[in-house]
């Protein structure tokens, strides 16, 4: 019996080494030095619905619905998202180009949706 017992420690190492890393992963990206911008979703807007990036500068878009679930679409930069109630979604971009970029909610979320957007304004 002491051989199962003994088979089994290591593969609960391996499992606790894996969440570990797991946990640490986000913890490492804000070591390295890249920007979090937490965005809000909520029935009909997002908060803040302006932002301001830096041309090559990565970042994280950390998305989280206050209400039901929502979408985060920027064609033109490239971005989609599902942002889930009470769950952060990640988002990394590196910006590439200048600009202002808008971004719209994709899943229908009452009859305010048409009017659920904001923009992204890239600066060199």
């Amino acid at each position: 019996m002491k051989h199962s017992i003994v088979s089994r420690r290591p593969l609960a190492a391996l499992a606790a080494a894996a969440l570990l890393c797991a946990g640490l992963a986000g913890f490492s990206l804000a070591q390295q030095g890249e920007r979090v911008v937490r965005i809000t979703a909520e029935r009909y807007s997002y908060e803040p619905e302006k932002i301001v990036l830096k041309k090559g500068q990565p970042v994280i878009l950390e998305l989280v619905a206050e209400d039901r679930m929502h979408g985060f679409n920027s064609l033109a930069l490239g971005i989609r998202a599902d942002v889930l109630p009470d769950q952060a979604v990640r988002v990394r971009l590196v910006p590439d180009k200048v600009g202002t970029f808008p971004f719209i909610c994709d899943v229908f979320c009452g009859s305010g949706h048409g009017e659920m957007g904001g923009v992204i304004t890239v600066v060199e």
